[in-house]
């Protein structure tokens, strides 16, 4: 929900550009040269969305007819379309992780080696958990999970389109929440500000195939430097996570104030259980407060462009849209 700032939209009306799908754009370079260096890998590429990010990591991993663990709920699995089946040839299996924290004996139960079964080729995590709430994986549980994939063999994957989320709630740099991953996608446009993009994190013995990849999926861009949002975005985007964490909780408390079934909030979401939620998110939409249903629950989420004074009067209008009647 966030729009680029001022500086943002200088940035791009004044980024030097050139041919990104032959990596002559100077801005393009700089960005994915800035993300390697902040997150601790060897490479970095620019992408249009983080769902081709994914996609792609699992492509680069994944031999056909293969697996790649996920936690249950994870956005790989529920909302990238089938398309670990359709791009890749490959399953996936959704491995309990309550409250978005991946369960690691379920985890080791369901590698599969055996002649009869498809075989396990990739373990991904997702940091922050979307569909558990925006739920933070510790630190000691990412390690655990990698140490497992290490002694079988595997590669290891991280969702980490909210990955600066979680760093700020941990108190770490971002890097220690990015260590140890084979590879990793980031996401730019989500609290970080940014109007397009993701990055795919990677060694530089998987980048030209990565390369690759990312042209036959459409995501060869020109003159990407155009998009140097993405910059700023790295660099100032995680200043203001911080205060939209204390908007997500300050909103959370009055919820449930207001006698409503909010889940735990750790990071920017807030999901809550109501009665027919379309029917109350039109109700809150006339009032003049957008929020998602997901999951048959309603989401909210805070981001830097909401003023302080926006929580009470969105909780006002949440009190008015529990009292009135659907339109």
């Amino acid at each position: 929900m966030t729009r680029p700032t001022p500086a943002m939209r200088r940035a791009m009306a004044e980024a030097q550009v050139g041919d990104d799908v032959y990596g002559e754009d100077p801005t393009a370079n700089r960005l994915q040269d800035l993300a390697a260096e902040l997150l601790g890998f060897e490479r970095a590429l620019f992408f249009p969305s983080g769902t081709m990010a994914n996609q792609v990591a699992l492509l680069l991993h994944l031999p056909r007819g293969s697996e790649v663990l996920a936690p249950e709920g994870a956005h790989l699995y529920e909302y990238e379309l089938g398309a670990p089946a359709l791009l890749a040839g490959a399953l996936v299996r959704a491995v309990p992780a309550p409250g978005g924290v991946p369960d690691l004996e379920a985890r080791k139960r369901a590698i599969r080696r055996g002649p009869f079964q498809a075989p396990t080729g990739l373990i991904a995590l997702e940091n922050t958990h979307n569909l558990a709430g925006g739920r933070v994986v510790p630190l000691e549980v990412q390690k655990a999970v990698q140490a497992l994939a290490q002694a079988h063999g595997l590669p290891t994957h991280l969702d980490g389109a909210r990955l600066f989320n979680a760093a700020t709630f941990l108190g770490v740099e971002a890097k220690e929440v990015a260590r140890g991953f084979t590879t990793l996608m980031v996401s730019l446009s989500k609290g970080l500000g940014a109007p397009v993009e993701s990055l795919l994190l990677l060694p530089k013995d998987l980048e030209a195939e990565a390369r690759r990849y990312r042209k036959l999926l459409g995501g060869g861009l020109r003159q990407a430097g155009v998009l140097a949002a993405g910059i700023l975005a790295l660099t100032e985007g995680p200043k203001h996570l911080k205060r939209d964490h204390a908007l997500a909780r300050a909103l959370a408390e009055g919820l449930a104030r207001l006698g409503l079934k909010v889940e735990p909030v750790e990071t920017n979401m807030v999901y809550l259980e109501v009665p027919d939620p379309q029917g109350f998110l039109e109700r809150l939409k006339a009032q003049g407060v957008l929020a998602g249903a997901v999951g048959g629950r309603v989401r909210f989420v805070t981001h830097r462009d909401l003023r302080d004074e926006d929580i009470p009067q969105a909780l006002e209008a949440v009190d008015r849209a529990l009292q009135s009647k659907a339109p």
